[in-house]
């Protein structure tokens, strides 16, 4: 099965064919680091990691871009709230973006431009559209003229202007007494007092939002490039106003090929807000529950699709990545890893999964292929059948681990079993003495008895699950 992908400029899925065979140049918008990044980042920032690991399982050579927008109103504001240098509060919160990122295995990008060292190219890119006549000078900056081109208008999200100005949170709208027309937007600001500038044709000043990303793409990528990622809260304004600025930069189209866009996060089914109280940082997450579980969490739905995010898909993520974690360690201390290409069930479960990726990079059918594996690995561990089980081991280290990036290093994991099998037995005997009694409590009906000793195990830090063979006990 080909690889097709939705691109939100056609609003269709296309089958994916690069501009350069076996090559492919991805630019996704990355955060402004202004405080610590949250589980929207993380959101955005694993699907488009599955998106290049597929990619270059698939055998495509991937350049991988991720910018920093590390001059921003708020990263001045709080600068200047702790009178502090406006790059102490970006590089803190980009160091803070790297480390929870490492924690949750996300793949380091091919290069990470930043703003504040796109300068240069971002003048020549405001000065080419100047001389274009797509773009202007005024009193305070400079602004493209939105006017200068108006059949580009909404090619992302299929609507003209009027009808989608109530819902730009003001971005497009920004005020500036130099403009001809509302709904431009600026390219250029100039400098206010107690606020970081450059020197340019138009004086001092710093860059609008959108042409960074614009500048930093070309650069990094060319005039032509293959896929441009982001979150879907910024097909309008931020990427609409790309389309603008690098086509009429270039004088071509498209500039992007394919235009990809993840869905957001809601908290108990409200938009993730600090002002609603549903805020979560990563590592507010990440103090509940294991980087990788988080991971899972993330991850088990479609990349386009709306994630509903609260405690209860928190745990019920940490279970099923639980029971992804102790089988496969059981495997692994069993026996090596063979090839899975001679298992019928395992081939079978590798067209599958392939067949969800390559539709629009669908990990929920992968998700659920892993799941499928790790049911069919429990029962060829019962029945002690070393060669699928050595075949399945390999599967899941290609696909849930090396696909997924849901599996640490073997090193690691098999030095948790032995740490969590030297635990079991230190209390094997308390805990199944007590799995006997709540047997007998529960064959007598006695279910009040039997609730107290699973909380009673709970306490302990036990968890039990019931299957058709007995209860199967682990340690948190």
């Amino acid at each position: 099965m080909s690889l097709r992908l939705y691109d939100t400029r056609s609003r269709t899925k296309r089958i994916f064919e690069p501009l350069v065979d076996g090559e492919v140049g991805i630019y996704v918008c990355g955060i402004t680091p202004y405080s610590p990044s949250h589980i929207g980042h993380a959101r955005q920032a694993l699907a488009f990691d599955i998106i290049v690991r597929w990619l270059r399982y698939s055998g495509f050579k991937v350049n991988h871009i991720t910018n920093f927008t590390d001059i921003d109103d708020k990263i001045i504001a709080i600068a200047n709230e702790e009178e502090i240098d406006f790059l102490e509060v970006a590089n803190r919160n980009i160091d803070d973006y790297f480390e929870v990122m490492s924690l949750m295995n996300v793949l380091p990008a091919d290069a990470y431009p930043r703003v504040t060292e796109t300068i240069p190219e971002i003048i020549s890119m405001i000065d080419k559209l100047i001389s274009n006549g797509n773009a202007y000078q005024s009193s305070d900056g400079v602004y493209f003229e939105i006017d200068s081109a108006p059949e580009k208008y909404g090619q992302l999200t299929g609507q003209t202007l009027e009808m989608v100005q109530e819902g730009a949170g003001g971005r497009v709208t920004e005020t500036g007494s130099g403009k001809k027309n509302h709904r431009d937007f600026a390219l250029w600001k100039s400098a206010k007092e107690n606020e970081p500038s450059w020197d340019s044709p138009w004086g001092k000043g710093r860059p609008g939002w959108h042409i960074e990303c614009s500048a930093m793409s070309l650069e990094y990528l060319g005039e032509k490039f293959d896929i441009h990622g982001g979150g879907s809260d910024l097909i309008f304004p931020h990427h609409e106003a790309e389309i603008f600025q690098s086509e009429c930069c270039l004088n071509h189209e498209p500039v992007v090929q394919y235009w990809i866009h993840n869905g957001m996060i809601n908290v108990d089914g409200e938009k993730m807000s600090k002002s609603l109280g549903n805020f979560w940082t990563i590592r507010d997450a990440i103090s509940k529950v294991h980087p990788l579980e988080l991971r899972y969490c993330l991850i088990n739905a479609p990349y386009r699709q709306p994630v509903e995010f609260n405690d209860v898909m928190l745990e019920d993520s940490s279970n099923h990545y639980q029971r992804l974690i102790s089988t496969y360690g059981q495997g692994l201390s069993l026996c090596d890893k063979g090839s899975w290409k001679n298992s019928d069930f395992l081939e079978s479960a590798n067209i599958n999964f392939s067949n969800g990726m390559n539709d629009d990079f669908n990990t929920r059918v992968a998700i659920v292929e892993v799941q499928s594996v790790v049911k069919y690995l429990k029962e060829q561990i019962e029945n002690d059948n070393i060669k699928e089980i050595s075949a399945s081991i390999s599967w899941l280290s290609d696909f849930a681990g090396g696909i997924l990036g849901l599996l640490p290093d073997d090193e690691i994991i098999l030095k948790e079993i032995e740490k969590n099998n030297q635990a079991k037995s230190a209390v094997a005997d308390l805990v199944n003495d007590l799995l006997n009694q709540r047997k007998i409590a529960r064959d007598s009906k006695n279910w009040d008895r039997a609730d107290q000793i699973r909380n009673e195990l709970n306490e302990m830090g036990v968890i039990v699950e019931d299957s058709p063979s007995g209860p199967i006990w682990r340690l948190e």
